[in-house]
């Protein structure tokens, strides 16, 4: 491929809107361009690299009996609305503006849709059945290039089985199945366990990448290995006791204190001492929440323990509910289901809400105070705390998600009624999975762990060419012809070539460019080599400069490839 026959508008700047190296690199080595925010165009080199990354899916796929299809991303509303879908997106929902249909943000409706009547004896599974197809989820906050976009490629797989032994098997062919994809591509990764979300189901795991550009928080220990979503992490934190004597519980007026630090500066306290109040609507019935201090509801950890549908109580909800606003709720004397965080158990001497506007209450001891109250695991797990498998201390860090694989069982199947029969005649569910992959982010997360401060680092299998051939100063026709003829011999060897042949760009301009764009093996021709006859060949990754004779070229290119 010729550079000046190309589109590859590279850029010397760093373009304002861009901060993570994935991002700044991809716009300035010419492979995207954003169209708008979180929508991205893919130029030639970059659509490239997304195919290369495709056939490697592909083929990985296929060896475990994948069958790939291409599914509209223009979805009827209704098959949606059948599994609670609608509801569970929410606002990343893209509705179309007459309403009766969405954009696919993932297509276990469809495939199930496919599925039903068509699977109907157990002699027709398991299946595996997926695609690669673009997706669309109206993030609100797009953010780190195409990393979290509006409009995204990804691959999704599902797979159909007759029961949930057979799910086991269709998951762990998908799980080594991402291994080997995640290794041709280059990648550092691990995998984490985590939560379903709105897909449903049972297990899931995800397979990440540690990087500050992540949106996704990890709790990993680097001792035994274990590594999970802190929106499921768990942690092993020192029991705070109780004080050896319980106050008696008093009100305390406490004028436009409403945030836990503003009561502590109030009242001159740690915030360790204090209960935060929140409720939250379990199945429309009110439930109150205890965290210590400033600590976050783990709204997942809730949403398992509970199970059904949970939403944080509405602000106008809060004062019916418990006579109260937000700042000023309490568990002392509310006459509802109480759930406290382990971090608060058997408490006492601790300060909260009264349930009364402007009024806290002080020395609350649970085990006195508030009767029949619940503990459980409701916080986000934290560095330094202890791992739950080994005692050795947790890290936790930020993370870009590669893949997601998911047991969903019979979530989908029984709300879309794909069903089969066994050799008994009698009827069942199917039971499926869900297997996904951003490719997008693939060659993003490449570059975030492979770069340097003149540009991409691309290894041998996503490189977007083999070789990168640079003619210095081709108005001379002897520099030009010999450009030529190791571009055409090289090229009938079958090597994919970038050969920058731009008449007018200065050798520094060239470089500048070549080292930008990355590919491993630079050749290098000009005027003071070939009076040698002989050429300089550059690897990118190191530096290193080798002069070669012309008549050797093709065999050290050989060998330098193979290495």
């Amino acid at each position: 491929m010729r550079f000046s026959k190309t589109f590859i508008p590279t850029l010397k700047e760093v373009p304002g809107d861009a901060v993570i190296p994935s991002h700044i690199l991809m716009i300035r080595a010419g492979l995207t361009r954003m169209l708008s925010a979180g929508i991205y165009s893919f130029l030639p080199i970059g659509y490239k690299l997304i195919r290369k990354i495709s056939d490697v899916i592909r083929e990985e796929m296929n060896a475990i009996g994948g069958q790939e299809f291409h599914l509209p991303a223009l979805n009827p509303k209704e098959i949606w609305e059948q599994t609670g879908r609608v509801e569970a997106f929410g606002d990343t929902l893209f509705h179309i503006k007459n309403r009766d249909y969405v954009l696919a943000p993932t297509h276990e409706e469809i495939m199930a849709f496919h599925a039903k009547g068509a699977l109907k004896s157990y002699k027709e599974l398991p299946q595996i059945w997926y695609q690669i197809q673009t997706k669309f989820r109206n993030e609100p906050r797009p953010r780190s290039g195409v990393i979290r976009g509006r409009q995204f490629l990804m691959k999704d797989a599902y797979s159909f089985d007759v029961d949930f032994d057979g799910l086991d098997k269709s998951y762990e062919a998908h799980d080594q199945a991402y291994r080997k994809i995640f290794v041709r591509c280059g990648l550092k990764y691990f995998i984490v366990g985590a939560s379903s979300g709105a897909m449903g189901g049972s297990k899931s795991e995800e397979f990440m990448l540690k990087s500050d550009a992540g949106e996704d928080t990890v709790a990993y220990c680097s001792k035994c290995g274990y590594a999970a979503n802190v929106e499921v992490a768990s942690s092993i934190i020192e029991p705070i006791k109780r004080e050896e004597k319980s106050k008696e519980i008093y009100e305390i007026s406490t004028p436009n204190v409403k945030s836990i630090d503003e009561l502590c500066e109030f009242l001159k306290i740690n915030e360790i001492q204090c209960a935060k109040s929140r409720i939250y609507i379990h199945d429309n019935v009110p439930v109150l929440i205890l965290m210590q201090g400033n600590e976050e509801v783990n709204e997942n950890k809730l949403n398992s323990f509970l199970g059904g549908t949970v939403r944080p109580a509405h602000p106008d909800e809060l004062k019916e509910i418990t006579g109260a606003d937000a700042g000023s709720i309490g568990p002392v004397g509310i006459k509802m289901r109480i759930i406290a965080d382990l971090k608060l158990k058997d408490r006492n001497n601790l300060f909260s809400g009264a349930n009364k506007n402007d009024y806290h209450i002080g020395g609350i001891d649970f085990t006195r105070d508030v009767k029949n109250i619940e503990y459980a695991d409701l916080r986000f797990a934290q560095s330094g705390e202890k791992c739950g498998r080994c005692n050795s201390k947790l890290e936790v860090f930020k993370a870009i998600e590669l893949g997601h694989i998911f047991k969903l069982g019979t979530k989908y199947s029984e709300s879309l009624g794909v069903r089969y029969l066994d050799e008994h005649g009698q009827d069942h569910p199917i039971v499926m999975g869900s297997y996904g992959i951003g490719v997008e982010r693939i060659l993003a997360c490449f570059i975030e762990q492979n770069y340097d401060e003149k540009g991409i680092l691309w290894n041998e299998h996503l490189s977007p060419f083999d070789l990168h051939l640079v003619g210095l100063n081709l108005k001379n026709n002897e520099t030009k012809n010999a450009a030529e003829n190791i571009y055409k011999e090289l090229t009938q060897k079958g090597y994919d070539i970038l050969y920058d042949d731009r008449l007018d760009e200065t050798a520094g301009v060239k470089f500048n460019d070549a080292d930008l764009i990355g590919i491993p093996i630079q050749i290098i021709v000009g005027e003071k080599n070939l009076k040698e006859q002989s050429v300089e060949v550059k690897i990118r990754e190191t530096g290193e400069r080798i002069k070669i004779k012309l008549d050797e070229l093709k065999n050290k290119i050989a060998e330098l490839l193979k290495k």
